[in-house]
């Protein structure tokens, strides 16, 4: 029990940090990185650590290029969803658990019909 608070306390430190980074970050970047947030974790799968773990990775990428002179959609493209779904192709989505459950239930069903056949 000890270690399950002490992981959703350090959690909480965590994200807290990364908001004060986000703010920290120009209007521009900061306006983007809220986009990004919202569409990584609508398509996330599981507890969606993996997408602050992206998100992390993200603010060391913004910080970098901000640091550069550089415009937030230098850093991202003009396409930011296909930039975000690149930064999922490391996360468990919804999708990829609808994928897997689909399979196991067809699967499941034909052992089933041929049991029965």
């Amino acid at each position: 029990m000890f270690d399950i608070l002490n992981k959703l306390i350090g959690d909480k430190k965590d994200w807290k940090r990364m908001e004060a980074r986000a703010k920290a970050l120009p209007r521009d970047y900061q306006i983007v990185y809220g986009e990004i947030m919202n569409y990584l974790f609508r398509r996330s799968g599981g507890d969606g650590m993996d997408i602050v773990a992206i998100l992390d990775d993200l603010f060391g990428l913004f910080e970098a290029a901000d640091a550069e002179g550089k415009r937030v959609l230098d850093v991202t493209g003009e396409d930011v969803a296909t930039f975000c779904d690149e930064l999922l192709r490391t996360a468990t989505t919804y999708t990829e658990n609808w994928h897997e459950t689909l399979n196991r239930t067809v699967m499941k069903k034909l052992r089933s019909k041929e049991g029965t056949s």
